[in-house]
């Protein structure tokens, strides 16, 4: 059956993303030069990419998920007939950092500490351009609307959900909600961390999300000020149908796995592909993920953010992580053949 199949797919037309520019180089290389291929729990790599496969809807990515659902006790080999690992990039080089789900604590109501709004989508930003950050924190133009889904004790806290696009919040009345992004201002994202460096007040290696989170409560009126020199600004809302056990919505709006999961840039890496990662770093990382999210600041072929999973841990290990190393996409047969060039 995997012989008529593989026959079936090198049948099926091709047609390249309108992304891949001709400046972007596609080497196909060899499942045995992916350091740690062997050793990796392909089955839990397959689990992910089936639970987004179906909506990828070229004949192509269709027939292998069919395929990759009869053959979960053959993950590997699954892998290894029906892909080939594709090297894309340029001169760039590869950058690795982390993401997590966020836990706050927060209210229904305005009052006390909970002073730190999470904000619906308001119409003037449905079309993706409005407002600075700056404008919407000091001008109160959302004020009064009935947008607000919860409010949040930590100013940072609501700045560092707005960066990593959703989480939950645990609310005063022992209950707790979820929040999923809805939309932006239409701003690029600026690092405040990289203006920390700029500033002088550390050096690139000592930048971390607790580091950032300091500096901002230490320094009163000017940490808040900090925060907007990141113009873009996130709304949410709320996300009541993911279970508890579940991890936050994609940008396929399909739920995320820990350390499976990861996010790239869609202009050049399809959502949904497999890509095998091999991170440098404190912590190396070299195992099989699935491309299932996106992020403002991934930009480029050789850019990834790595999903770490819910709650102050995992923010921890996302924090630290600015590391080396590659990432290799994994594309169906005639897809890789007829963009690259290798063994």
């Amino acid at each position: 059956m995997m012989r008529a199949l593989l026959l079936a797919l090198s049948c099926l037309a091709f047609a390249p993303a309108a992304s891949m520019g001709q400046e972007t180089r596609h080497e196909i290389v060899n499942f045995a030069s992916l350091e740690g291929w062997a050793e990796d729990d392909h089955r839990a790599a397959l689990d992910v990419f089936l639970s987004t496969c179906r909506d990828m809807r070229d004949p192509d990515w269709l027939t292998l998920c069919a395929l990759g659902a009869e053959q979960r006790d053959n993950a590997r080999q699954f892998f290894e007939l029906f892909f080939r690992p594709v090297l894309i990039g340029n001169d760039d080089t590869m950058l690795f950092t982390g993401y997590f789900e966020p836990e706050l604590n927060g209210s229904r109501y305005r009052g006390g500490k909970y002073q730190y709004p999470l904000y619906a989508l308001p119409e003037e930003a449905e079309d993706g351009s409005w407002l600075a950050r700056a404008q919407i924190e000091t001008e109160g133009l959302l004020d009064g609307r009935g947008l607000e889904i919860a409010w949040i004790d930590d100013p940072v806290d609501v700045f560092f959900l707005q960066i990593q696009g959703s989480g939950r919040v645990r609310l005063d009345d022992g209950t707790s909600l979820r929040v999923g992004y809805a939309g932006k201002n239409g701003h690029d994202y600026r690092s405040i961390g990289l203006e920390l460096v700029r500033r002088g007040e550390y050096d690139e290696h000592e930048v971390s999300a607790d580091n950032i989170r300091n500096w901002v409560k230490r320094n009163g009126e000017e940490g808040r000020a900090l925060l907007n020199h990141n113009p873009s600004y996130t709304f949410f809302r709320e996300v009541s149908q993911v279970p508890a056990e579940k991890g936050p919505l994609g940008a396929m709006n399909r739920s995320i796995t820990a350390l499976r999961s990861i996010a790239i840039d869609p202009t050049i890496i399809r959502l949904g592909t497999p890509v095998w990662i091999e991170k440098e770093g404190v912590e190396p990382m070299h195992r099989l993920m699935v491309a299932q999210d996106t992020g403002s600041a991934i930009k480029g072929a050789q850019r990834a953010d790595i999903f770490f999973g819910t709650g102050e841990d995992a923010g921890r290990r996302a924090g630290y992580v600015r590391d080396g190393g590659r990432i290799v996409t994994l594309m169906p047969i005639q897809r890789a053949y007829a963009l690259g060039t290798g063994f």
